[in-house]
């Protein structure tokens, strides 16, 4: 084998098990191993190592642990993504992967390790939805692992993953909408209610909604354009684009929900000119008196007040939105607009959703077909 030169690596054939071996030196000194069945798969590996140690990457040895592993993937898909699905990432590394496989190198790391993982999770008390999510974590970690040939493949590929618990949906029916709409009738928060019930919107959408998404005076149909959402990221407010293309939407509004909308917007200005220039103004439709961002957890809060004032099942925030999507169903709205409303990706979400509605569809398809056809 010819010399190599200077921070050029090294590349030989281990005696004892045949394996081929590629070393080079860190910046800090430390060597990083590499190991192939081939000299062209190390040959690879090293090559891919040193243009990282140009570029100022770090360099990930075969020799590193899950968890050492574990650290380098999530500094480099922070970028990638948003604060809240970052930190979900990190917290199932950190409170479930890293304890129980950690230590393991990463190259060694077995399918009947990941295996045991999801069955202590389960017998710890996590929910097969929890382990789920659990496993998209180190599922994406190994994919990226398995792509820069760190390890020879994704072992989470081979194991059994529990699957997710559905979510049990509580709507409300048509008249027990409409006596919470009366209980909350002329107070501060009607608004928020009424677009709940009238648009489907999620909670982040209402709370992100702006008043120049609002066009009231639009003939014939008001609409409200869906366009932003409100999260919270390192204490800070953001407004985010919503994070699919079908989430961005625009949605037809009643007359009396524009009647509602305009009241609302009188009440602020008249708040707003009260309270002068300590009034903050972010053009949002709901908004506390002070005009500052309204907070989810205060939200449900309320709901759950304004449900036992109304004597009303104490549902999520959530399932108003399900109720629009149900009543909406039951009137015979056709599905697609039903779905472009609630922003899903596919109609066949939407029906994946609310299968307990189409029983009675279907039988209203079967009598129009038989008057169709022999009527």
């Amino acid at each position: 084998m010819a010399n190599r030169g200077k921070n050029e690596g090294s590349i030989f054939k281990r005696t004892d098990d045949d394996r081929w071996v590629a070393m080079m030196s860190l910046a800090s000194g430390k060597r990083a191993s590499f190991y192939g069945k081939t000299r062209q798969e190390v040959q690879r590996k090293l090559t891919a190592a040193q243009r990282d140690q140009e570029q100022g990457l770090p360099v990930l040895s075969d020799r590193q642990t899950v968890v050492q592993y574990l650290a380098t993937w999530l500094d480099t898909i922070r970028p990638t993504m948003e604060a809240s699905t970052w930190t979900r990432h990190r917290e199932y590394v950190q409170l479930h992967i890293v304890p129980a496989v950690g230590a393991a190198r990463l190259r060694d790391l077995s399918a009947q390790q990941v295996q045991q993982l999801y069955a202590q999770r389960l017998a710890a008390g996590l929910s097969s939805s929890t382990v789920h999510h659990l496993h998209a974590t180190l599922h994406k970690a190994l994919k990226d692992a398995e792509r820069l040939g760190l390890v020879a493949r994704n072992v989470t590929k081979l194991v059994n993953v529990p699957r997710m618990a559905e979510t049990e949906i509580h709507p409300l029916t048509r008249e027990q909408a409409r006596t919470l709409l009366e209980t909350v009738h002329e107070t501060r928060w009607e608004a928020l209610y009424v677009m709940a019930l009238a648009t489907g919107m999620r909670l982040g959408e209402l709370l992100g909604l702006r008043w120049a998404d609002l066009e009231l005076d639009t003939r014939p149909t008001a609409l409200v354009h869906v366009r932003t959402q409100l999260k919270r990221v390192d204490g800070a407010w953001v407004w985010k684009e919503p994070k699919t293309k079908r989430s961005r939407r625009q949605i037809a509004l009643p007359e009396t929900v524009v009647e509602v909308l305009r009241r609302h917007h009188s009440r602020q200005d008249a708040e707003r000119l009260r309270l002068g220039p300590t009034y903050t103004d972010y053009d949002l439709v709901f908004c506390t008196q002070t005009g500052g961002p309204l907070i989810a957890r205060n939200v449900y809060r309320h709901c759950m007040g304004l449900l036992d004032k109304a004597k009303l099942p104490r549902i999520r925030f959530h399932d108003l939105r399900h109720t629009t999507a149900t009543l909406l169903l039951s009137a015979r709205v056709n599905p697609k607009i039903v779905s472009e409303m609630l922003g899903h990706a596919s109609v066949a979400i939407t029906l994946d959703i609310y299968s307990h509605v189409l029983p009675d569809m279907q039988q209203d398809a079967a009598t129009a077909m038989g008057q169709l056809l022999y009527g």
